[in-house]
């Protein structure tokens, strides 16, 4: 029996119903400018939704109008799924997180560390120490992505198509055998830099599990927690509620449409299944993901993970406490630096007084591409989603904004 999240009484859970219901009405400046087609707000608290409201179309012209059941593309919102996925087996003891990753992935024994050069012409040497699939869950693996635009390795991933989830000529299997050939941009632990390592990740599922990733999620997560529309696929009687996604070009500000369900590349048959990007879900799918997390690893009647391994999973893993402030070495992250850690797949608020705006200490979360969020706020017994399709994440301020509203309407 899966669990049906109703709508709840906003007073009795804590808010002020008059301040939730401006909040829709604030985003919709977005819409009357053409900068989104349209969003959706989902906010819970104690398990009961106290604000549920969609606005909008699926699409600038055409489509439908966004409902509960509408299909979003969450990208890196697939992280923290694949990561508790790899915590499972760890609790089941087929993965220790200080295992050098060469011994799920021998084809990486042989990985270097770019030292100097162009994308052309450059030397490497030898790792300080291996991989640790720690490094994957926490992005310290030296890995990168294509688009990062601000280091030699980000050129020669572009080069060789190495696109995280956009990977689509490969399997998995076929990512780790071209990734491997690439320099890692620095020493396993040494830095903070966001990458394929959730990719990478997802192979370690499949290797260990016997089972591809896809139908491992499912069986392990997705109908245990009753999340019946998230999947790497859309069948062909679901496609009219799958969203249109929308890219902003950075440089001329045209938005132009990046993926339509009539030709959208999540069709049956799709080869590359990206544990770093490659879900498509719904929000109330997602709420029952973030709840069974806010709930220490059980919906449903269903344990997905142990309480002690929730609380793992939700603490800074980066050493000395240190902030992404203080460790990151890239260009891009789904949230911002100030006051924020990394725990194993999430961000972690640890200095509530350095974010950029309200927040708890605890707060876990993470973003998608599409301009997709979330996060779990346990102090506050909250879980707040926005779903919307805008190609890069961080076009426009939505999530500072949406913090400070929701945060304002508490009682």
């Amino acid at each position: 029996m899966t669990m049906d999240f109703k709508l709840d009484d906003a007073d009795a859970l804590g808010f002020d119903p008059a301040r939730l219901d401006t909040i829709p009405d604030f985003f919709e400046s977005y819409r009357a400018r053409e900068k989104l087609s349209g969003y959706s707000i989902l906010i819970a608290r104690d398990g009961k939704i106290a604000h549920q409201s969609q606005r909008g179309h699926s699409a600038f012209e055409g489509g439908h109008a966004l409902s509960k059941d509408t299909i979003f593309r969450i990208y890196s919102m697939t992280k923290p799924i694949t990561s508790v996925a790899i915590m499972m087996l760890v609790e089941r003891g087929r993965i220790m997180l200080q295992d050098p990753i060469t011994k799920y992935l021998p084809q990486f024994a042989n990985v270097r560390v770019f030292e100097k050069g162009t994308p052309r012409e450059y030397t490497t040497r030898e790792p300080d120490r291996m991989i640790t699939v720690h490094d994957l869950m926490t992005h310290q693996s030296g890995l990168t992505y294509d688009f990062m635009l601000s280091h030699p390795v980000d050129a020669l991933y572009r080069n060789k198509r190495i696109n995280g989830a956009r990977s689509e000529k490969f399997t998995l299997e076929e990512f780790i055998d071209e990734l491997v050939q690439m320099p890692l941009q620095f020493t396993p632990g040494s830095q903070w830099n966001y990458s394929v390592a959730t990719d990478v990740l997802g192979r370690i599922v499949e290797v260990v599990s016997g089972q591809t990733l896809d139908v491992f999620l499912s069986e392990n997560i997705f109908v245990p927690l009753g999340m019946n529309d998230t999947s790497f696929t859309i069948d062909d009687d679901k496609r009219g509620r799958l969203a249109h996604n929308y890219a902003r070009d950075p440089v001329t500000g045209v938005t132009s449409l990046a993926d339509a369900p009539e030709t959208t590349i999540y069709k049956p048959g799709r080869k590359f299944l990206s544990g770093g990007g490659g879900l498509l879900s719904t929000i109330g799918d997602y709420l029952k993901f973030c709840e069974m997390m806010r709930r220490d690893g059980v919906l449903n009647g269903a344990r997905i993970l142990g309480r002690k391994t929730v609380a793992y999973m939700t603490s800074n893993h980066l050493p000395n406490n240190e902030t992404l402030m203080d460790r990151a070495t890239g260009s891009f992250s789904e949230v911002s630096y100030g006051g924020t850690g990394f725990g194993l797949g999430f961000s972690v608020v640890v200095d509530p007084q350095y974010a950029p705006t309200i927040t708890s200490r605890g707060v876990y979360s993470w973003g998608g591409l599409a301009s997709t969020f979330f996060w779990v706020d346990p102090q506050e017994e909250m879980v707040v989603i926005l779903m919307t399709q805008l190609m890069p994440s961080g076009t426009y301020p939505l999530r500072p904004q949406l913090q400070q509203l929701v945060y304002s309407a508490l009682q």
